[in-house]
């Protein structure tokens, strides 16, 4: 004989809940990819910093009124579009790097999305004034590069505080496998170099001034530092890869003995032959550039190669990375140009 209790287990509203809990739950898949989009704001956002600069203006008066000297004007005109040519290299790999560490992220914390907006917008600005021969700056570009170095130094507090809440803390089982604590360091070396070259626009050509110092030689030893900085972040990568190729030595190697090359250039007396320093600066911007060749030969290497892009694109050797030892390069050609113009009178 049934119980009360089971009649009441197949009661209608009892059945009605147990169908309406069967039923899977719809997906509704968006049409456009979210990578897609994402690209799409951050073009979007280039375009619009490259029309706020404005257009490059004609050479003429400075911003004080003083008329500086045909060939003063090209010296700190030149060494400015040299800067900005660095901030362009390194803010096209944080972008491209940025992109694919935090695809693989899967955007897990939307502030993963912060660093490809903000790097575009630096590209932009940077590009922008490389092709701008006056001497005077732009508030848009100023803004622009001190907002991409404020931003690296968020996201360095981010990926170390990812790193360390880990179970082990800093241990070198995270610090490889972890968020590269050192990549967002990248875009803050992009805009310091942005906001030097507006400075630089702005300085007085006869004898260019940062904080006081003389322009060439302080932007020399930051220049070194940029270098042991990019050298550590490269060491950590290479280490966990295990050295495997012997190539992987030269960017542990030849970028610091040509910061220390820079460091001596910078304490030479003036008239002094700089073409240690600038052979030095040239062979580290090869050295960027031949990196992407082998990282390509890395992914080559890994199951499926090219063929399996999709995947070892991601997990292999990051491909924008080594550029970024060119961008920090050509910012050390700019100092030794500002160093031996310095020697000039006008």
């Amino acid at each position: 004989m049934p119980m009360p209790s089971d009649r009441a287990s197949h009661s209608p509203r009892r059945r009605a809940a147990s169908v309406k809990r069967r039923v899977a739950p719809v997906h509704v898949e968006a049409a456009v990819h979210p990578v897609v989009v994402l690209a799409a704001a951050a073009a979007g956002a280039g375009l619009l910093t490259w029309f706020a600069a404005g257009r490059s203006k004609p050479l003429g008066l400075a911003s004080d009124g003083r008329r500086y000297s045909p060939r003063g004007r090209d010296v700190t005109a030149s060494a400015a579009q040299r800067l900005n040519h660095a901030s362009t290299m390194l803010a096209a790999s944080v972008l491209f790097d940025s992109g694919l560490e935090h695809y693989r992220g899967q955007f897990f914390n939307r502030a993963m999305y912060t660093p490809i907006v903000v790097s575009s917008v630096t590209l932009a600005a940077s590009l922008h004034g490389a092709g701008d021969t006056d001497t005077g700056s732009s508030r848009v570009r100023h803004g622009v590069q001190a907002l991409a170095g404020l931003t690296g130094l968020i996201g360095f507090g981010f990926h170390a505080y990812n790193v360390g809440k880990r179970e082990g803390g800093y241990s070198f089982q995270n610090l490889f496998y972890s968020a590269p604590i050192g990549a967002p360091m990248a875009l803050t070396l992009a805009g310091v170099l942005g906001v030097v070259a507006e400075r630089v626009r702005d300085a007085d050509p006869a004898e260019p001034r940062l904080a006081g110092l003389p322009a060439g030689r302080s932007l020399a030893v930051a220049t070194a530092g940029m270098l042991a900085g990019t050298t550590l972040e490269a060491g950590l990568l290479h280490f966990r890869g295990a050295f495997q190729n012997p190539a992987m030595f030269v960017p542990i190697t030849l970028p610091p003995l040509a910061a220390a090359l820079l460091v001596r250039a910078a304490t030479k007396p003036e008239g002094a032959s700089q073409a240690g320093a600038k052979w030095g600066m040239w062979a580290v911007s090869a050295m960027g550039v031949g990196g992407v060749a082998f990282h390509a030969y890395g992914v080559a290497r890994m199951m499926g190669g090219w063929a399996n892009w999709r995947q070892n694109l991601i997990d292999g050797p990051p491909l924008p990375a080594p550029p970024s030892f060119s961008g920090v390069a050509l910012g050390g050609l700019a100092a030794l140009e500002l160093i031996e113009r310095s020697r000039i009178r006008f």
